[in-house]
């Protein structure tokens, strides 16, 4: 209904301006009117006058009575409204609060979240536990180098080389992009006194056959007891009979070992892969200042690639007993990033492969790289590119 337009006054002036009722009737039949014998009005004449009057009454303010209730309506609309908006209002604040800048010096949301998921390779001292790690050497799939591969088993009795034989049949070389190589077509065994190893291949073995598969077997085997272990020497069966016979090498009973050489570390990605490996190089170096430079560079032949990013700068090296100091350039602008992640594990692993026990870096840009408190001393991995298995 619409509004009405008429204010009380105006009401009241209304009312004023209406005609003025007037009785005509001379005074004489008033009177006689007024003393003739009593007679009973009509029942319908006053309640019909209540309801005109009532009509009237209704038609005036029914008007004003509309202008009140929807002033009300539209004033708990507006209240309503208003408390909405309030609500709308605090729910924005508190979010805006959230997304506030944080604190100089700590990590943001998106540093959280990296932290939280960030992809770093190796075993550290701290994740073990319990466990065992073994760490099995694997082709790449144009078996050109071999890859470290390092898994977490639950200490049983028995000596880590049962843990590993019974291991190799639950790698997934192909599904991490390499060469499917595992479980050995071998027999490996410790010896009584626990100083040698005997590898045993049955007459049809295939490891012989031509030089990069002979040779791709030995490397194996070499690197598998030296990585596991502090043995020296492996004896070579074949079906229970003294020595292997290779094409190329001819035929060989036993296998020399020597502790694993000051190498440096590059990355690799396998073909159509997304996770990168960090692999030792094939040469080894005097120095860990010739390592590091060395890893700035790519080894195309080998599918090698820097490990160390141009951002990674470094302006001293220094050594304290088994701690290696490195002191990062002035221009060192790296950030909190996987390939920054891939850079340090890689020097850390350099740094076990010369026989530090833990790094320290000074003059960071950040104090927080993944997981790594850069503000403090960091232990070395105990072994490179964890995968885990079932």
């Amino acid at each position: 209904m619409k509004k009405s337009e008429w204010s009380d006054e105006q009401l009241e002036e209304l009312l004023r301006q209406m005609p003025k009722i007037q009785d005509n009737r001379h005074p004489r039949d008033i009177y006689q009117n007024l003393s003739r014998k009593k007679r009973r009005q009509p029942p319908w004449l006053i309640p019909a006058f209540a309801t005109a009057a009532a009509l009237l009454l209704f038609i005036i303010l029914i008007p004003k009575f509309m202008t009140s209730t929807e002033f009300a309506q539209d004033g708990a609309k507006e209240d309503s409204t208003t408390h909405e908006e309030k609500a709308v209002q605090d729910n924005d604040y508190s979010i805006s609060m959230e997304k506030a800048p944080q604190n100089e010096g700590e990590p943001g949301d998106n540093e959280k979240i990296f932290m939280a998921t960030t992809n770093k390779t190796a075993i550290y001292d701290y994740e073990l536990g319990s466990g065992t790690v073994l760490t099995y050497w694997v082709p790449d799939s144009q078996a050109q180098i071999l890859i470290p591969v390092s898994i977490i088993v639950n200490a049983k009795e028995g000596n880590w080389l049962s843990l590993f034989n019974e291991s190799m049949g639950v790698l997934t070389e192909e599904a991490w992009g390499l060469m499917d190589y595992y479980p050995l077509n071998a027999t490996i065994e410790l010896s009584a006194d626990g100083t040698s190893v005997r590898v045993d291949v049955p007459n049809d073995h295939l490891y012989g056959q031509g030089s990069a598969s002979e040779t791709t077997f030995i490397n194996v085997l070499k690197n598998v007891i030296t990585s596991n272990s502090d043995i020296k020497k492996i004896y070579l069966s074949t079906n229970s009979e003294p020595g292997i016979e290779f094409s190329n090498y001819g035929h060989m009973d036993e296998i020399d070992l020597e502790s694993e050489g000051k190498v440096a570390y590059f990355m690799y990605t396998p073909i159509g892969m997304d996770e990168s490996f960090i692999v030792p190089s094939r040469d080894t170096f005097t120095s860990i200042k010739e390592a590091f430079e060395s890893m700035r560079e790519d080894v195309p032949e080998l599918g090698l690639t820097a490990s160390l990013s141009p951002s990674f700068l470094l302006e001293n090296i220094t050594v304290d007993n088994n701690k290696l100091i490195v002191t990062m350039d002035d221009k060192t602008n790296f950030s909190n990033t996987q390939e920054t992640l891939y850079s340090f594990e890689a020097l850390l692993l350099t740094a076990k492969a010369f026989g530090f026990d833990t790094v320290l870096i000074e003059n960071a840009p950040i104090t927080q790289l993944g997981p790594f408190d850069l503000s403090t001393e960091i232990k070395v991995p105990i072994a490179p590119n964890y995968r885990p298995i079932q």
